[in-house]
């Protein structure tokens, strides 16, 4: 990886990159053939090479998602702090959406994930908000080339059920995830929207069913949805809409339910 920072300092031809990281010029020309193929290096038509644009690509999404984790935390915490349960940020990378950022529940009983861990496509919420925003030729393309497995009865069961979910999620602009992966956890979620009205990130709130019921955790879409949106506006700088917080309706803290005694404790 020498040969990347030796080059943003400028072109240099395979004796110069060579000569920097001290090694023979057959060495030299293999690492740069692979970085070639991979984009990450470019080769001019005066035989110099300099970096490739995936490098800056990759950099320029880094400083996006880490951006948009930081402007997230704090919402995240509040919307913790409103419901008492699980929190998830989660964003989408090549065929994969993974937790980026997570605020656990205060509850004794709580689902278990991990912050870098992928998600089941095919079922969880946020996956679904950041999958149903492709276009579509893309969004078909994934559905024909993922698996689909049997999680629980209420697991997609293929393609064709797959894209009616995005479609119904992009349509009504939020997903949910009741016991299609861990038929004891229920999920409902809401997308996080760039400047351009593209879906940058998705959030969820997420418990199992002995802590609350789907009905009820589906009360607390409003609250997710506004934490959603006022997320995009900060990471749009974009200025506060009360007329779309008027649609929402009043926030309103959802009273707390008893927990039952735990049947599992989450292992971190």
């Amino acid at each position: 990886m020498r040969i990347l920072p030796a080059l943003a300092r400028g072109p240099a031809g395979l004796g110069e990159v060579a000569e920097d990281l001290g090694v023979h010029k057959s060495t030299a020309l293999r690492l740069l053939r692979t970085l070639h193929e991979q984009g990450f290096v470019y080769r001019q038509q005066d035989g110099r090479y300099r970096l490739g644009a995936r490098i800056f690509a990759l950099a320029a999404e880094a400083i996006e998602n880490l951006d948009i984790r930081g402007i997230a935390h704090p919402h995240l915490v509040e919307l913790n702090r409103l419901t008492g349960h699980t929190v998830h940020l989660a964003l989408h990378q090549d065929d994969e959406v993974v937790y980026v950022d997570k605020v656990d529940s205060r509850y004794p009983v709580r689902m278990y994930s991990r912050i870098g861990r992928p998600v089941p496509l095919t079922v969880a919420a946020v996956a679904k908000l950041l999958l149903a925003d492709l276009p579509e030729a893309e969004r078909r393309a994934l559905a024909d080339r993922i698996d689909y497995p049997a999680y629980t009865a209420r697991s997609t069961p293929d393609a064709q059920a797959f894209l009616r979910e995005l479609d119904l999620v992009r349509e009504q602009g939020w997903a949910t995830d009741f016991g299609g992966h861990e038929e004891s956890v229920n999920c409902v979620g809401a997308p996080v929207r760039g400047p351009d009205g593209r879906v940058v990130a998705a959030m969820s709130v997420s418990a199992p069913t002995v802590v609350v019921g789907a009905d009820a955790l589906l009360e607390l879409l409003p609250l997710v949805r506004r934490s959603a949106d006022t997320i995009s506006r900060e990471y749009s700088g974009a200025a506060r809409d009360p007329d779309q917080d008027a649609d929402q309706g009043p926030v309103q803290e959802p009273a707390q339910e008893p927990v039952q005694e735990p049947a599992q404790e989450d292992t971190p």
